[in-house]
């Protein structure tokens, strides 16, 4: 890779240009990305029955979490590449590269194997309806197959992101995406194929976008001093990049357990709230890009502004960053509120499946405005290399609020999915007075230094 080229820096011009810049094709590659999913439980929904949308709701939260773990592991890379980047340090970058491919390729082979060897257990944890077992099981079993496939691109985003280039991680999932609708109806809709045909369309279409990405990124000149004698470990930057992405990852890991407990406990009241849970969970995917790319977009310009010891403006970062997630946040909320009977039947024409998302949506759609606060920091946090705050407060959060909420609420007489759906605002409110707790902590410290 030659370092002639140099891509968006965080460091210098406006900081609100910087960030729009940069968190526009991060949102839309996140929603391309969420579109995978949401593509084979819309085809599904079309062409199958309750028992098939509730088997591909459940298998692909579950694969969800575990690319939202891989993402935030990789998180790590993304904030050591974008310091290293600041510190205008070329070859310590490609280093990271090097050690990050390592790293990854060895995660992918033993997530599969355990994967593989699991799904039984996995569906059987979820207490799946009984009619949707072997439909999850086979699912998750075959979208298992390509971990080693989402790990590549998720390895080759995080490169991207930390030397500020955006915009071809979009193109790359925009690629998925389009070979994904076309595999779907093509499996599902042609040859009847159900849920095996929605599993083997999304890894068929992740597969595609790691060759077009590798070809693309050998025409390209990236910041970073990188041969392929550099792939293998540096003890120095897997050192670094574990100590951020492993607390991230842990967080991650938490949040998402907490919600396929509440998948579990949802699933328990039966196949329609089953159902109806499943399409909410997919809208809500979609809900939470923006706050999502708020994070990714705040953690690289932090990180760069760091290591360039500018931290007056990654703190102006962060507070541009929560001002505008918020604003949008607010459309999205009434949208969610108001909309959600009609936003579910785009997936669905099973009236009590849409009634039931539709009262999902009612009592989450609060967390659209929250998150934003609450995950703007959290990238703070991240692009600073301080990620123990944000694992504390991810397992605080999911097991003693998010958890216990969830339960009582779906436990309360004539209760309802808007009931359940409480407990995720909720939570998102600890977690702001928390990190307004980390902040203080944080400016003492700096004080001292």
């Amino acid at each position: 890779m030659r370092k002639e080229k140099q891509e968006i820096s965080f460091t210098e011009g406006p900081v609100f240009s910087s960030l729009i810049r940069f968190a526009i094709p991060v949102l839309g590659a996140l929603i391309l990305q969420a579109a995978y999913g949401a593509v084979d439980l819309l085809v599904v929904g079309k062409f199958g029955d309750a028992a098939s949308i509730s088997a591909v709701g459940t298998g692909s939260s579950f694969m969800q979490m575990v690319t939202f773990i891989i993402t935030s592991l990789a998180m790590g890379s993304t904030v050591i590449i974008g310091q290293h980047i600041g510190e205008k340090k070329p070859e310590d970058a490609g280093n990271a590269v090097g050690t990050t491919i390592c790293l990854f390729i060895i995660l992918g082979i033993v997530m599969t194997v355990i994967l593989e060897f699991t799904a039984g257990s996995i569906v059987n944890i979820l207490q799946v309806p009984a009619e949707s077992v072997s439909k999850a099981i086979l699912y998750i079993r075959i979208c298992s197959g390509g971990i080693l496939v989402i790990i590549a691109y998720n390895v080759i985003s995080s490169v991207l992101r930390g030397v500020g280039n955006a915009n071809l991680p979009l193109l790359f999932v925009g690629i998925a995406c389009a070979v994904n609708i076309v595999c779907d109806l093509l499996f599902v809709g042609v040859f009847h194929m159900d849920v095996a045909g929605a599993a083997l369309a999304t890894v068929l279409a992740q597969f595609v976008s790691v060759v077009a990405s590798l070809g693309v990124l050998r025409k390209q000149d990236i910041p970073i001093s990188f041969s392929r004698k550099q792939c293998r470990f540096y003890g120095i930057e897997l050192k670094k990049i574990l100590n951020v992405g492993i607390p991230i990852a842990l967080q991650e890991t938490v949040v998402q357990i907490s919600f396929l407990v509440i998948t579990s406990i949802i699933n328990n009241m039966g196949l329609m709230q089953s159902a109806g849970y499943g399409v909410a969970q997919k809208l809500i995917s979609f809900i939470m890009l923006v706050p999502s790319s708020v994070m990714q977009s705040v953690s690289a310009f932090v990180a760069q502004n760091i290591g360039a010891g500018k931290k007056d403006r990654a703190k102006k970062g962060l507070f541009t960053a929560m001002i505008t997630g918020c604003s949008i946040g607010i459309v999205i909320f009434f949208i969610g509120f108001f909309g959600g009977a009609w936003l579910s039947s785009l997936f669905t024409n099973d009236p009590q499946v849409i009634a039931q998302s539709a009262a999902y949506l009612k009592g989450f759609s609060g967390d659209c405005i929250l998150t934003c606060i609450l995950f703007s920091s959290i990238g703070y946090f991240n692009g600073r290399g301080l990620s123990i705050p944000t694992m504390v407060q991810g397992i605080t959060s999911a097991f003693c609020v998010r958890i216990p909420v969830s339960i009582l609420m779906s436990r309360l007489a004539d209760t309802s999915l808007t009931m359940v759906g409480l407990a995720a605002p909720i939570s998102t409110v600890y977690g702001i007075i928390f990190f307004i707790i980390c902040f203080a902590w944080l400016r003492k410290r700096d004080s001292r230094n």
